[in-house]
């Protein structure tokens, strides 16, 4: 698919199209998120991190077999609102000087940018069940599915950790 923003004439297309933007979105978020790893100071982020490192990964192997499915052999698309919920949380982090309020910066970004994956996979499923696409609708369900288990198991280590702990740093004790 090339990027072409008046090729987009109906909601199958438009579906391809948003895929393709998935596709960069997990891409770009795959790379911070490694990057992330080595910074976060909590070993139980740090699985939370490998995990969803996982996941970021299955939905590109996914992805790219949706690609296949659709006889899509070129995408040339970038996900501008992934690089900003990126770049906005690298500013935030470098302002941070404590591990612990960094801790909870950076799973506070990671969470803002699975609610905005939540969205993008949740309205991909519809357009896909409209179209008569099961196949393809089940594979944005399954994806959208699994990042709320992300959400909810990142929710948890804030609630009962990661806050807690930026909320008196060892700084401030």
């Amino acid at each position: 698919m090339k990027e072409d923003k008046a090729s987009v004439k109906n909601l199958h297309e438009l579906l391809d199209y948003n895929a393709a933007k998935f596709t960069s979105a997990e891409v770009q978020l795959k790379k911070v998120l490694n990057k992330w790893l080595d910074q976060t100071n909590s070993i139980k982020l740090k699985n939370s991190i490998r995990k969803y490192l996982e996941i970021v990964q299955e939905h590109i192997d996914k992805l790219e077999d949706f690609f296949i499915s659709e006889r899509i052999t070129a995408i040339s698309v970038s996900n501008r609102v992934m690089q900003a919920m990126l770049e906005e949380t690298e500013e935030k982090l470098a302002i941070c000087k404590d591990n612990e309020v960094k801790d909870a910066c950076m799973l506070a970004s990671i969470q803002s940018i699975n609610h905005y994956k939540i969205s993008t996979y949740g309205t991909a499923a519809a357009f896909a069940n409209t179209l008569g696409m099961e196949e393809q609708a089940a594979l944005f369900h399954e994806a959208e599915v699994k990042e709320k288990q992300i959400d909810v198991r990142l929710s948890q280590l804030a609630e009962h950790e990661i806050n807690l702990k930026a909320k008196a740093p060892p700084l401030l004790r």
